[in-house]
């Protein structure tokens, strides 16, 4: 399967605009990571939540990000099979011209995808360097206002008010599990809840705890006690530290705002195979979230 000569021609352009301001934003990014190195030396945060630092920064250095990221991506063939099985799941729930949050949104691949096809988007990302390549990558579709980028922090981000649209969304999308990265669920969820409409729903592609891949691995079989025990187990990483938990445990820290309506396999159907051996083949899981009471 090869790029869409759309998506790629919005990419070189990105990526031409980005270029220029690299050397200015790469700086900025380290004077704020110094930052945050500095402020989490004496931190007790619970369990490793990567976005204890005052910034929510402290995991970036080691991320991919921006243009990189996007040509990473989009040339692994699994990637492109689990966000298509994502963007085509999003297209069955809701109706045409809905208005979507895309929370980690990323370098904006499925924000631009929604926004062409009639959806209103509000996207938000942590990692300064992907709001910038998305700036670039959307800039059509934000000056048109199809898009809105909400460049809060993340405890701002969290914490503060109304959505920057005036309309409530009808669906929050998070895909490439972002949802991982976060260490209190709880809060994040009530924000959802702030920023959807009273029937709101929220679709989440997170990490399979129990993906094969993983399972002839040392490392799983060393955290699967706390799995079983907890729900959950942190982990550092070599690149981004991470949250993997059960389904059962997206489902507890949902609540009092959303409830698990129904688990989804992170690619598309293939019937060949058992219901069983088809989610432990996927290395993600797409979760539907219903609000309470709608």
């Amino acid at each position: 399967m090869e790029i869409p000569r759309k998506m790629l021609r919005h990419y070189l352009d990105a990526t031409t605009r980005v270029t220029r301001a690299a050397q200015t934003g790469l700086h900025q990014i380290t004077n704020s990571k110094s930052r945050t190195r500095t402020a989490n030396s004496g931190s007790t945060s619970s369990d490793g939540d990567p976005h204890a630092g005052p910034d929510g920064l402290g995991y970036v250095e080691r991320t991919l990000a921006g243009a990189e990221y996007f040509k990473h991506i989009t040339s692994v063939e699994s990637d492109r099979r689990t966000r298509a099985a994502f963007q085509d799941l999003v297209l069955r729930i809701v109706r045409p011209g809905a208005a979507l949050f895309d929370f980690g949104a990323g370098a904006g691949i499925d924000a631009r995808f929604f926004a062409e096809r009639g959806f209103t988007v509000e996207a938000y990302d942590i990692d300064p360097r992907m709001r910038d390549f998305f700036a670039e990558y959307c800039r059509d579709l934000l000056e048109t206002g199809c898009i809105t980028l909400n460049s809060s922090d993340y405890r701002e981000f969290v914490n503060l008010g109304p959505p920057l649209s005036t309309r409530r969304s009808d669906l929050v999308i998070c895909n490439f599990a972002p949802l991982n990265l976060i260490g209190d669920l709880q809060e994040l969820f009530a924000r959802f809840a702030a920023l959807t409409s009273p029937d709101g729903r929220v679709l989440a592609s997170v990490l399979n705890p129990y993906f094969i891949g993983d399972l002839k691995l040392r490392w799983w079989w060393r955290s699967a006690p706390r799995l079983w025990r907890r729900g959950h187990f942190f982990m550092p990483g070599p690149q981004a530290p991470h949250h993997r938990r059960r389904v059962a445990n997206f489902a507890a820290v949902s609540a009092p705002h959303f409830r698990l309506a129904r688990v989804f396999p992170g690619v598309r159907s293939n019937s060949s195979l058992g219901a069983r051996l088809q989610f432990l083949s996927c290395r993600y899981l797409f979760l539907l979230f219903e609000k309470t009471g709608s």
